[in-house]
């Protein structure tokens, strides 16, 4: 049984690799794509909402990529965290709030220059 857990969870942490933003170079062929389907989505509904969607939708993605790689983490070290006695709304919640936590820290690498285009290493500004 062990073996399969180890397969979920690095199933897991892998799409949720390749939908985080850890995986900036895939946004173009997964994240953007995504969101633009989400997007057309909410449009059918109501079509003045297709900009935010697509916002949303991409902010989601990213999201949920942190979550996923969260949830396959713990699978690959037999973590359980939907044991007995685990509040499935409380876990959900907290994988937010660390995905929110991941986000801003991101956010304040990127702000900071730490994380920055490549070609901007190299500049000499």
């Amino acid at each position: 049984m062990g073996w399969k857990r180890k397969a979920y969870g690095g199933t897991l942490g892998f799409i949720g690799f390749m939908l985080s933003p850890l995986s900036w170079w895939n946004d173009l062929f997964v994240n953007v794509p995504l969101a633009v389907g989400f997007g057309w989505l909410v449009a059918l509904f109501y079509k003045s909402a297709f900009e935010p969607a697509v916002i949303i939708g991409y902010w989601l993605t990213n999201v949920l990529g942190f979550i996923l790689l969260h949830k396959g983490a713990e699978k690959l070290v037999d973590r359980e965290a939907s044991g007995p006695g685990a509040n499935p709304r409380r876990n959900f919640l907290k994988d937010v709030g660390i995905s929110l936590l991941y986000t801003l820290l991101i956010l304040v690498l990127v702000k900071l220059k730490v994380v920055q285009p490549l070609p901007d290493y190299f500049s000499t500004k």
